[in-house]
């Protein structure tokens, strides 16, 4: 069907939902700060709240003994760590080479620990244990059949450089004693779910000057009639933080025009002729590497991973592309004391993670 949602949103819609209700519990059950203030009454070294991500990709490569930060980069499979901000966030010291826990870091990673079992469970009990497994199959299926080592999960972007996907390190034989497999306490889904998107990104990015995360989020929703600002987080998915640094990179290369809002409220968007060409062209890449895929990894195999994710993401209506409709909004419910219960509900899930060093959650708040 030609309105089928591309592969990469169908990775990216899931792997965001998950996060979510990841991120959602750990929020419930640590003791930590948010711009609003602590959680609870608790130490005087209470961290800030971050993401997933960043559990998945540094904290839980750390030990009572610290780590020489060359050593954690190979664990993680990614330079980009952020270890600046989880310093600052109350998470880590980097004492010279090396990188140690703080006391609170100790503490989230109990917290952190168990999660993936309770959220696999919900997930379980949500879609069903059948679904479930066949989804982790055909991922896994995939995955293996890339000869690189992907990180846990995607690693932090960067838009306003047009940040693109880093190379992950060459696959090392199994049977060396220096590989570092993923850690139990790193969600499975996730990690699959990313390695199949990173390496769809490395293919799409080869032909394409645009990073995916700027293609797939704010340059898919304009147009040449002007789209209003302050609409953009509803439409895109992603908090405006993230939108605005799209718009920087892409009106740094006019792409784009912002010109008053007739109602004298805000600025509007105006796709210019190049960013007309560059949205055209992104989406044709996207879709021929989708088409070359076929062939690289099998038409039945693609098939039963399309069919699982689409299984999640719209279900058995053809609306759920939409947005709230989809199955996977059940998984977004936060907590009533939990940060997100005190924003708007999202209108859609995002066409891709906007992974930012703003504590790493997907959609860049």
């Amino acid at each position: 069907m030609a309105n089928r949602l591309p592969l990469p949103t169908l990775l990216s819609q899931v792997l965001v939902a998950y996060t979510i209700e990841f991120d959602n519990e750990a929020e419930h059950r640590l003791q930590h700060r948010t711009s609003t203030g602590p959680s609870a009454a608790g130490p005087a070294d209470t961290p800030w709240l971050v993401s997933l991500v960043l559990w998945a990709n540094v904290l839980q490569y750390l030990d009572e003994e610290g780590v020489p930060v060359s050593e954690l980069e190979r664990r993680a499979r990614t330079t980009r760590l952020l270890l600046g901000g989880l310093q600052r966030w109350g998470y880590l010291v980097v004492d010279g080479v090396v990188v140690r826990l703080t006391p609170a870091g100790r503490r989230a990673q109990e917290v952190w620990r168990p999660l993936a079992d309770v959220v696999d469970q919900r997930w379980q009990a949500r879609f069903g244990a059948d679904a479930m497994n066949r989804l982790t199959q055909s991922l896994r299926t995939m995955v293996d059949q890339f000869d690189l080592d992907f990180p846990a999960y995607l690693p932090i972007v960067s838009p306003t450089q047009n940040s693109k996907a880093d190379l992950p390190p060459a696959r090392s034989d199994p049977s060396e004693a220096t590989q570092v497999p993923l850690l139990r306490t790193s969600p499975l889904l996730p990690a699959l779910l990313s390695g199949v998107l990173h390496g769809f990104t490395l293919d799409v990015e080869q032909g394409s000057r645009l990073s995916v995360p700027i293609g797939a989020t704010t340059l898919r929703v304009l147009d040449d009639t002007g789209v209003r600002v302050r609409d953009l987080p509803r439409l895109t998915g992603v908090s405006k933080e993230a939108n605005a640094m799209c718009m920087g990179f892409l009106e740094r290369r006019a792409c784009i025009e912002l010109r008053p809002d007739p109602s004298g409220r805000g600025k509007v968007i105006h796709l210019t002729a190049k960013g007309k060409k560059a949205q055209d062209n992104f989406r044709r890449i996207v879709q021929a590497t989708e088409g070359d895929w076929v062939p690289r990894f099998g038409p039945t195999p693609m098939a039963r991973l399309r069919s699982d994710l689409e299984q999640l993401v719209v279900g058995d209506d053809p609306a759920g592309a939409a947005g709230q409709s989809s199955p996977l909004f059940g998984a977004l419910q936060p907590y009533p004391d939990g940060w997100r219960a005190k924003v708007r509900d999202p209108a859609t899930l995002p066409h891709y993670p906007m992974v930012l060093h703003r504590g790493g959650f997907p959609d860049g708040s």
